[in-house]
């Protein structure tokens, strides 16, 4: 068995495939990848390490409000609690983090909220 060749095929897992995979080896052999020296924590210098790294958080940032401002505005003050105020700075000042190290799940539904109203959005 060439563990070399092993190393190379995990590089060019997705973040998915390789959690999934973890998972996989914890339930086959009975064992916790929170024991195991962390690797995906520290990051590995192949492209998967990356992957894992920039996955963890993100910065909901927005790019550009579209044609309905003051509903963007409206759709910050609910999502962060700041005053509108706040809110208005932040989208005259682009682009503008809206949160910051927010969950893969709750950055995809914070940019599909602010797309619907016409908003451009990156996750970073």
């Amino acid at each position: 068995m060439d563990k070399e060749a092993i190393l190379q095929e995990i590089e060019k897992m997705s973040v998915k495939d390789l959690a999934e995979l973890v998972t996989m080896i914890e339930e086959r052999f009975n064992v916790s990848a929170a024991a195991m020296t962390p690797v995906a924590v520290t990051g590995s210098p192949g492209a998967a390490g990356e992957e894992a790294a920039a996955v963890e958080a993100y910065n909901v940032v927005l790019v550009n409000p579209g044609q309905k401002k003051i509903q963007i505005i409206k759709q910050i003050k609910e999502v962060t609690g700041k005053g509108l105020k706040e809110c208005k700075e932040l989208v005259d000042k682009l682009p503008a983090i809206i949160k910051e190290e927010v969950d893969p799940d709750e950055a995809n539904t914070l940019k599909e909220k602010f797309e619907s109203l016409g908003a451009e959005i990156e996750l970073r």
